[in-house]
């Protein structure tokens, strides 16, 4: 018995499988909870329910299928995902301000979530090339182009959030490959000199005065260095005409992110009533169906990226707690069968994973208790949307997959 157990346990990594599966029942209770009092908003319980019924489908399918397949889709998923993010901007259907959606009859289909997972694998395919030289500026180029040309067009939809998950995406791999501090300094300045100049030219001008003593101190060519600092100038200048793209709701959101009692009543409301939600909800929370702000809808659309605040009101800081430390345990186990994996592009597929559900976790996470803007993230697993479980798990059977193979790359 013992020795089918090993058998068992080499090829399928049961315990990260049951967490999946503990967050995403968790994530079915908190979403009837919150949809349960109109017939409406209850559609959207037996949906996700349906959802998970055909991603565990996908999962068993993909678990299955030859490791080797990545590497071959990897280019077409890239391919077709970039032409389902120019379709959206077409025929996409507009709720609460985006174009994301594209409809097919009684399915709808968000792109930029795929397409996260297409990013993942045709980085994975670039920076495991043998030819391509990480600290070669030529190539950590390239490799910002295929990470920011899906950016690109997601922010014309605009889907502020997506966004900053593929800059996630892009940080995690590089650094997974070796990238120097030099090249990490490179790919992160523009981003955090546009960031600062958000908050004012003086924050604005400091970020740029860092950016050139520390350019000094690596100590590289005049006209690298100031190619660099001039793409910096211009992320900072150029910051506005990004921030023009964007809705009249999401600049509302990064204004109240930047000064959150400037609107407690239009674009800071759901982040106040969500931190009043996990608030109320106490140590042993008020109990299962019995939320307050939950029950009473202070929060529009709890079912969706505000999940989080049910749990915390219904479950307390206990169910709150259970919830972290499953996906912590998650990124643990994940992050071990990365460190296990011999052949790079693999390692690189799962680092990108990871940081897809680590990106999801933290800013869902931040927007709920108000320490990061309301930017539109499910928490994996568990907010309510088909798409995104389905990701979720065709994301989590390509890990396990790959676990399942370890043996074949050693």
């Amino acid at each position: 018995m013992s020795r089918v157990n090993y058998r068992f346990q080499d090829k399928f990594d049961l315990p990260t499988f049951l967490i999946a599966t503990a967050l995403t029942f968790l994530g079915l209770l908190a979403i009837y909870s919150a949809t349960r009092s109109t017939v409406a908003e209850h559609s959207n319980y037996i949906k996700q329910a349906i959802s998970w019924g055909v991603a565990f489908v996908i999962f068993v399918v993909v678990v299955a299928l030859p490791i080797r397949w990545l590497r071959v889709v990897a280019w077409p998923s890239y391919a077709l995902t970039l032409i389902g993010l120019v379709l959206v901007l077409f025929i996409g259907k507009v709720t609460g301000g985006q174009k994301c959606w594209i409809h097919l009859g009684p399915l709808s289909v968000q792109p930029s979530e795929f397409a996260k997972f297409s990013t993942v694998l045709v980085l994975a395919t670039f920076l495991s090339r043998h030819q391509t030289d990480i600290d070669n500026m030529k190539d950590i180029s390239v490799t910002l182009l295929l990470g920011m040309l899906p950016v690109g067009l997601i922010m014309l939809e605009p889907d502020l959030g997506s966004s900053f998950v593929f800059f996630g995406i892009l940080l995690a791999m590089l650094y997974w490959r070796g990238v120097s501090s030099f090249g990490l300094f490179f790919v992160l300045s523009p981003g955090v000199v546009a960031i600062s100049a958000l908050f004012g030219t003086t924050y604005l001008i400091i970020v740029l005065v860092l950016s050139a003593v520390l350019l000094i101190f690596f100590r590289k060519d005049i006209f690298l260095s100031g190619s660099i600092f001039a793409v910096n100038l211009s992320a900072g200048f150029f910051v506005d005409n990004v921030y023009n793209i964007l809705s009249p709701h999401q600049k509302k959101r990064i204004a109240t992110f930047v000064d959150p009692d400037s609107d407690p009543l239009g674009a800071g409301y759901n982040s106040l009533q969500a931190r009043i939600a996990i608030g109320s909800g106490g140590f042993w929370g008020k109990g299962f169906l019995s939320g307050n702000q939950t029950q009473l809808h202070f929060i529009p659309a709890q079912w969706t990226d505000f999940i989080f605040c049910v749990i915390g009101e219904e479950f307390g800081f206990i169910g709150s707690s259970v919830v972290v430390v499953l996906y912590i345990v998650m990124f643990i186990r994940i992050l071990k069968v990365a460190l296990m994996v011999k052949d790079e592009f693999y390692s690189l597929v799962i680092i990108g994973i990871l940081s897809i559900y680590v990106g999801h976790f933290i800013i869902n996470l931040g927007m709920a208790i108000g320490l990061l803007p309301v930017i539109g993230i499910p928490l994996p697993f568990v907010s309510y949307g088909g798409t995104s479980l389905i990701l979720n798990m065709l994301m989590l059977a390509v890990v396990l997959n790959i676990y399942r193979s370890l043996r074949d790359f050693s």
